[in-house]
């Protein structure tokens, strides 16, 4: 029993160093078929409210991930425009969700919701706009 346990701990271990495929999903109601990075970045950072961001997790690895991929930005960055975009009463940051089912659930129930998730958690309830590598 011991040794399963162990076996497991390691298996997921592996499964959560493993660099999982990250894509950013809208309800199948929205229209949009597809995007660029570029794209995708001015509706999370606040640049354009066409779309309504739905954020995973502060320090999560997949929000940590995703900005440096579609906006070149570390959690500091982020978190410093959002500062000042609150501020000066410009916009109002993400929700935030605390995992991939949460914010799948969320950008289903809202056509104007546009959030990310891992590839693996995607199911026929959103479409996905964008893969990023």
């Amino acid at each position: 029993m011991k040794k399963l346990i162990i076996a497991a701990l390691l298996s997921s271990l592996a499964a959560a160093g493993a660099s999982a495929e990250t894509v950013v999903i809208v309800s199948q109601k929205n229209p949009a078929t597809r995007m660029f990075s570029e794209q995708a970045s001015q509706f999370f950072l606040g640049k354009s409210n066409l779309f309504t961001p739905v954020d995973q997790a502060e320090g999560s690895h997949i929000r940590a991930d995703f900005y440096q991929k579609v906006a070149e930005k570390d959690p500091a960055q982020v978190k410093a425009l959002w500062s000042k975009l609150v501020f000066t009463g410009k916009a109002t940051p993400p929700k935030e969700y605390p995992n991939n089912a949460e914010v799948k659930k969320a950008v289903a129930a809202d056509p104007k919701a546009i959030g990310y998730i891992d590839k693996s958690a995607v199911d026929d309830t959103v479409k996905v706009i964008l893969t990023l590598p």
